[in-house]
């Protein structure tokens, strides 16, 4: 019985890790012009950007446990925002990396996904994207946030268990073009809504307390993180 559950936790390890083919430049080409209409199209970016608000407080989140702070709870709101709570000195590096994180991590999301994809490593993509999500799902603290988290965790799983490499090759590719695309737009919205007198406690205007740089300090940085983010995570999946 030991040697069977070895073997099948091998065969497991052994699928999830390996290889799978590359699909055809035009997947690869159409996955990028569905992405970019999703993000361009007022209406479909309205419900998608739920994904991007994901990957946002995720980063926060995540970054929080990774210099030391308690993190308290994460909730995801229907207008496409949230908020992350976490516990530890109000001031400091720790707190200025929590912070940086919301604005860069769906773009750096989207580099990390197209290295995966450009080594062919699409299982592990779909996989460790699900693990990242169920963990997320641990801290979410309100319904709406637990129900969008379950709907998009539940959309990875049955891709990994249920269609075939083709079907999983294209979604893998759309997700990854969402975020590097979906990453670049929401500092732009953010720096309008500021423009027009809103958005006075914004992840840039708390970085500028923190560090006592100009909040535009910080908006060059998310922009130059995204767009760099697109560039080369671009090159890769167009393998140019």
């Amino acid at each position: 019985m030991d040697h069977l559950a070895t073997a099948s936790l091998t065969s497991l390890w052994d699928e999830v890790s390996g290889t799978q083919p590359d699909p055809d430049l035009w997947v690869v080409i159409a996955t990028l012009v569905v992405a970019l209409a999703v993000v361009v199209t007022r209406g479909s970016w309205r419900i998608a950007r739920n994904a991007i608000t994901i990957a946002h407080e995720g980063g926060h989140g995540l970054v929080a446990l990774l210099t030391g702070r308690t993190l308290t709870g994460i909730t995801l709101h229907s207008d496409t925002s949230g908020l992350t709570v976490s516990r530890g000195k109000p001031h400091g590096l720790g707190m200025i990396l929590t912070a940086v994180a919301g604005y860069t991590a769906p773009p750096l999301l989207g580099l990390g996904g197209a290295a995966l994809l450009a080594a062919g490593r699409i299982t592990l993509l779909l996989w460790l994207a699900t693990a990242l999500l169920v963990a997320l799902l641990v801290m979410v603290r309100n319904a709406y946030g637990v129900l969008t988290v379950v709907v998009t965790g539940g959309t990875f799983v049955l891709v990994s268990w249920l269609a075939g490499p083709q079907v999983q090759a294209a979604f893998a590719y759309a997700v990854v073009w969402f975020l590097l695309l979906g990453g670049v737009r929401p500092a732009f919205e953010l720096q309008a809504k500021r423009s027009r007198g809103g958005a006075g406690d914004s992840d840039a205007d708390q970085l500028a307390r923190l560090t006592h740089a100009p909040a535009g300090v910080w908006f060059f940085l998310f922009h130059a993180v995204s767009l760099c983010s697109l560039i080369g995570g671009g090159r890769w999946l167009l393998e140019l």
